[in-house]
């Protein structure tokens, strides 16, 4: 129970400040960071709701992968990756 106590507080602390920062910023690659903070936190939901027995991943399943889990945790990385990526571009274009 603390797990998953601690796994919403800190991640809704963090998605919470992300939508916070969401106006303020202009910077692609910090967008796409406040997406995957706050598609991590969608992900962290929707597994306690899966192991609470509440939400079915039984929905749509592709060669046994569940595809809602796929996705949640794909798109996710896409978005930190892409962000990490725009960032060392940036600082290979300004040397």
């Amino acid at each position: 129970m603390i797990l998953i106590s601690s796994q919403l507080v800190l991640g809704a602390i963090a998605a919470f400040l992300a939508i916070l920062l969401w106006p303020r910023i202009r910077d692609a690659a910090w967008m796409l960071i406040i997406f995957g903070v706050i598609v991590a936190y969608i992900e962290t939901v929707y597994s306690i709701l899966k192991d609470f027995g509440i939400a079915g991943e039984e929905i749509i399943v592709l060669d046994s992968v569940p595809l809602i889990s796929f996705i949640l945790m794909t798109i996710r990385m896409i978005f930190f990756i892409t962000a990490f990526a725009i960032m060392v571009f940036k600082q290979i274009r300004q040397k």
